[in-house]
């Protein structure tokens, strides 16, 4: 074997390795991404079974808690649709109406949302950016523009 093919040989196994090894890190990191939409991108279809996140404002009057004290329904709108979310466990102490919100979990052929994990924003002047662009594009900016004067007045 020459010299030129031994290089050959060696820039090809490592060519080789460097794709194995790529190959095997998006594996692993498909089965961690989680996308968020919003109701309006859910209502549009395509995400059932998929693991994504929710993100919107908790719609007013619309949360109801089990007997068993554990399970929570509610609906989280962006005002311009709204979808249903069950869950169960313990909400955030400041999960409330009106309130933004994200929820983790699958989106089922029922329409409605599985939420694993329920994450509410943690203070008054907080709204996850995911949920911003969510309602901007749903053409509510009263919301954002209120949020936006509370953080404004906030800072010194």
């Amino acid at each position: 074997m020459t010299r030129k093919r031994r290089r050959l040989t060696l820039l090809g196994l490592a060519l080789l390795g460097l794709f194995t090894a790529t190959a095997l890190v998006l594996t692993a990191l498909e089965d961690n991404l989680v996308f968020f939409f919003s109701p309006s991108d859910l209502v549009a279809g395509g995400f059932e079974g998929q693991r994504i996140r929710l993100g919107g404002l908790v719609e007013p009057g619309s949360v109801q808690r089990g007997g068993d004290g554990v399970t929570a329904t509610f609906s989280v709108t962006d005002t311009a649709h709204t979808v249903a979310v069950t869950f169960t466990g313990l909400l955030p102490d400041l999960f409330r109406e009106g309130q933004g919100v994200v929820a983790e979990g699958r989106f089922g052929p029922d329409g409605v949302f599985r939420a694993t994990d329920v994450l509410a924003k943690h203070d008054e002047n907080y709204m996850p950016p995911e949920v911003d662009d969510a309602l901007r594009r749903a053409g509510h900016p009263d919301q954002v523009a209120a949020d936006e004067t509370a953080v404004l007045e906030a800072r010194p």
